[in-house]
């Protein structure tokens, strides 16, 4: 089983019916794979964060086979790396969940919290699932950094924390400070797709969680 969540009253129910495509895959890989998770992915790590990173959507061979955000598929070595390279995990990684990785300092949202067909949620989906991604947001004081994983991720996140998608536009290692004066700094998605094509070296990563711890120390 998955961890818990660390801010289980901002989770969307088990059988969250909001989008009824995304209700559609969960129901079919239900019944193609009986023990995969199948179902909306919670946020994972310290609630005590000072770092939130919010990523795309659960992946369908990881997050949403192992029910850990970026668990199980190519996107999650790159990140996990990334993050023990500047102290924000303790323990090894483990594919399939079965390991001691615990997050320090950082937790990890998803824009949309269900596997969307092909990795790409529709704009109605991604508004429909960011009454979760504001509430777990209000649930996390200490969070003043939001790494966004690529654009989708971006444009949700700076809605949720009241920006203006005008004055922000979605950049690799751009920042943009919100009206409450919290950090957003975008990244590349860390997908396979994106690391196999060269768009994303673990360098380009690295700096930008160099970025991130760098400006919550200061």
């Amino acid at each position: 089983m998955p961890p818990a969540s660390p801010l289980p009253a901002t989770e969307p129910p088990h059988d969250c019916p909001r989008c009824p495509r995304l209700v559609a895959v969960r129901e079919t890989l239900r019944l193609q794979h009986p023990d995969w998770w199948n179902a909306p992915v919670p946020a994972w790590g310290d609630p005590a964060a000072q770092i939130a990173v919010v990523g795309l959507a659960p992946g369908k061979l990881g997050a949403n086979r192992t029910g850990r955000a970026f668990t199980g598929d190519g996107a999650g070595p790159l990140l996990f790396d990334a993050l023990a390279r500047h102290g924000l995990v303790t323990g090894a990684y483990e594919a399939d969940g079965a390991d001691d990785l615990r997050l320090t300092g950082a937790i990890i949202l998803n824009a949309v919290r269900c596997l969307p067909p092909g990795n790409q949620p529709t704009p109605e989906e991604v508004r429909t699932c960011r009454d979760f991604l504001s509430g777990s947001i209000a649930a996390l004081p200490a969070a003043r950094i939001f790494v966004a994983l690529g654009e989708v991720a971006h444009r949700s996140l700076v809605k949720a924390l009241g920006g203006r998608l005008p004055k922000c536009r979605f950049g690799h290692g751009a920042e943009h400070v919100m009206p409450d004066g919290r950090v957003v700094i975008d990244s590349y998605h860390c997908s396979r797709l994106n690391q196999n094509t060269g768009r994303l070296t673990p360098a380009m990563f690295d700096a930008v969680f160099a970025r991130a711890v760098a400006l919550a120390r200061a």
